[in-house]
């Protein structure tokens, strides 16, 4: 969905940096981020802008004197999973085992897909266009490749391992997002666990021990998400 701009003309406060706002402004605008980062984690980054201000109680104008069109917006509220996932590649790129760089990007991503669901937005989710979200996929897509290239070449990895293994490990563990958060992680650390023995090239034959097994059974089959925010209207 393309930018939705104000039909007024944003204020003058409309560049401030948080840290020169007034109190009061500085309060409004972090209920906007609030109810930004609820509303685009439970309906999507499309929700209506008019959703996002009745849920942190300002005014359609207020809200868009602070951020002008709908990728401001978007951009403010997800700042913090941004940086993680840049972070979290930038580490795995640095660490001289390839295997090991590649295991604790997917333990650190994994782990915080099933903890925050503005992370899930970000990084598993479609942003607006305006935010160019095919070139940050392929970018991601990009280092996740050179990533497994690198520990395919170190014979770390088995020779038939895709990059697109790497999408199908983080759409099983992303249904665990609804459980409780401390079952979540337990959970998302075994799977993942499991699943990386089974990347290797040469599993060892005793395997260390998996993380604790999480307190799951058959009725967590049937649990529902949680809900975030009362129903969005236009």
């Amino acid at each position: 969905m393309p930018d939705q701009p104000s039909h007024k003309p944003p204020g003058p406060a409309a560049g401030e940096a948080p840290a020169e706002l007034r109190a009061d402004a500085r309060r409004n605008r972090e209920r906007v981020l609030d109810a930004a980062r609820e509303v685009f984690a439970a309906h999507g980054v499309d929700a209506p802008i008019s959703a996002v201000a009745r849920r942190a109680g300002v005014g359609v104008a207020t809200l868009y004197r602070r951020f002008p069109t709908r990728s401001a917006l978007v951009t403010a509220a997800f700042e913090d999973q941004l940086a993680v996932c840049a972070t979290a590649f930038e580490e795995a790129m640095a660490d001289p085992n390839p295997g090991h760089g590649l295991y604790t990007l997917l333990e650190k991503v994994c782990t915080t897909l099933v903890t925050d669901r503005g992370f899930e937005t970000v990084f598993m989710a479609g942003f607006p266009e305006a935010l160019d979200y095919d070139r940050e996929r392929a970018c991601a897509e990009e280092r996740l490749a050179h990533l497994v290239q690198r520990a395919r070449d170190a014979g770390q990895l088995r020779e038939d391992f895709a990059p697109a293994d790497i999408p199908l490990l983080l759409l099983a563990v992303s249904g665990l997002a609804a459980q409780p958060p401390e079952t979540a992680v337990l959970a998302a650390r075994r799977l993942l666990t499991y699943l990386f023995q089974s990347f290797q090239s040469h599993p060892p034959s005793r395997p260390a021990p998996l993380p604790p097994a999480p307190p799951l059974d058959l009725s967590g089959l049937h649990r529902p998400l949680p809900t975030r925010t009362a129903a969005v209207r236009p």
